[in-house]
């Protein structure tokens, strides 16, 4: 009898360490990835995580016995790997992180050549029974065990993304950014970036330290927020960033304090985009989408819609050849960027609009804010989803104007629309609800909507 390995997800590993996640399954994980991928050389990196680096070495170590020569680039973000793994034109590389979960946790993302992500439909069911069964081939030779560091090509690459900002900056009145790394590891990489860019950076929470004094890094969690908000009042600051732990997201406050949603932030780099690139795709999720198809089609895009999750939105990405990909959960993806999430391309893209349209953040996105307001996330843990979904679905379904099940149940009548959806790495449904410029009638059926969840 075969225990069934529980850390395995739709698009990546995540588990409590140890009953789910330990040095064991790590090890056999890296095995399993080259039986299935036989790759001869593959990066490592691992995140600020307690556990990260036990984890990470032993994962190394199933790589090494499975005959992969490895690239250890240390600690790191979640898109460090992603970049090493194209930049140093590898087989495939992993990165150990559990991004945003709470501390006892911990978890992989892969990928393999180009830094393609592999995903439930693209390899990873394959890894998780060959892991689960202890099923490797067979090794002529291990493989070898080396260290590097490509962070300044790393740095590099982010900083084409700022030519004309660095250029149209008034030196004399540089930007005021505060930064929250949430003692993540966001902070190291703002230090390289400092030195570089003509901006005052004020730094919260900034030191690496994966005892999370200040709570897990998550900027979504609304606990997390009033530190970055004092900072900028406190300092009168232009904006600012804050990120999760692996920092392959980051997230928004205006001037005021104000968090934008991630949603009003994909429509504002798809329009950036377009403007340089006339006809290109953009791929959004379905959880809020209406902003985002407007602006596509405005400057003369292509929208096409993606079921939620990073290995999915990448693979589409690929497919359709799109210049940028958004989700609302503050994932942002780039062609230029491996086709990968980074969460930190978005804030240099946003600060370069800034700077060159002479606008502040609250200028570049209120408009659309208020043109279709939206409740944000809203999560609830229900005992029987499938039959809630159902059940939503008979109660608006005549309504409906269009009903589309590409990822849960999108809902769309003639001036509101919904989604409501499983989450693939945590057990809860997430619902989000959006208007066309009514507030009032969003936060109506936003209420109408809970209280079916909640009955």
């Amino acid at each position: 009898m075969t225990n069934e390995l529980t850390c395995f997800n739709a698009y990546d590993i995540r588990g409590r360490v140890p009953d789910q996640l330990n040095e064991d399954i790590a090890y056999r994980i890296g095995r399993a990835y080259c039986t299935y991928l036989k790759p001869k050389t593959v990066v490592v990196g691992f995140d600020i995580r307690l556990t990260s680096l036990q984890l990470s070495n032993a994962l190394i170590d199933g790589l090494t016995d499975g005959g992969a020569d490895v690239i250890n680039i240390g600690q790191c973000g979640t898109e460090e790997v992603y970049f090493a793994t194209s930049y140093l034109e590898t087989d495939g590389g992993i990165v150990v992180t559990a991004s945003h979960n709470p501390k006892d946790y911990n978890g992989m993302k892969l990928v393999r050549e180009n830094s393609k992500p592999i995903s439930g439909d693209t390899g990873l069911t394959e890894i998780k029974r060959l892991a689960e069964l202890s099923e490797f081939s067979r090794v002529e030779s291990k493989g070898d065990h080396s260290t590097r560091d490509p962070r300044a090509a790393y740095i590099d690459h982010l900083l084409t993304y700022v030519n004309d900002a660095k250029i149209n900056n008034d030196a004399n009145k540089p930007l005021k950014i505060v930064c929250n790394a949430g003692n993540g590891g966001a902070g190291s990489i703002v230090d390289l970036l400092e030195a570089e860019l003509p901006f005052e950076f004020i730094k919260i929470h900034h030191e690496a330290d994966g005892h999370f004094p200040h709570g897990v890094p998550n900027p979504l969690l609304l606990e997390n927020r009033q530190p970055t908000i004092d900072a900028i009042r406190d300092n009168q600051a232009d904006l600012a960033i804050a990120w999760d732990g692996d920092f392959d997201r980051c997230f928004f406050f205006d001037a005021e304090g104000r968090f934008i949603e991630g949603y009003y932030i994909v429509g504002l780099l798809a329009k950036a985009f377009l403007v340089k690139n006339p006809g290109a795709k953009i791929v959004h999720d379905p959880r809020l989408t209406w902003n985002t198809i407007e602006l596509t089609k405005q400057y003369g895009g292509e929208s096409i819609l993606c079921k939620t999750g990073h290995a999915f939105i990448k693979e589409r990405m690929r497919l359709e050849d799109a210049v940028y990909g958004g989700e609302m959960s503050a994932h942002h993806y780039f062609k230029d960027f491996f086709y990968c999430d980074s969460g930190m391309v978005p804030w240099l893209l946003v600060i370069e609009l800034m700077l060159v349209q002479g606008k502040t953040l609250a200028e570049l996105v209120d408009e659309r804010m208020i043109a279709f307001p939206a409740s944000g996330e809203i999560n609830n843990t229900v005992a029987d989803p499938e039959k809630l979904i159902n059940s939503i679905r008979l109660q608006y379904e005549t309504e409906a104007v269009s009903i589309d099940n590409t990822d849960g149940l999108s809902v769309e009548c003639s001036d509101w629309r919904f989604n409501i959806r499983l989450a693939n790495t945590e057990p809860v449904v997430r619902l989000n609800v959006e208007s066309r410029g009514d507030v009032a009638l969003m936060e109506l059926k936003t209420a109408e909507l809970l209280s079916l969840i909640k009955a």
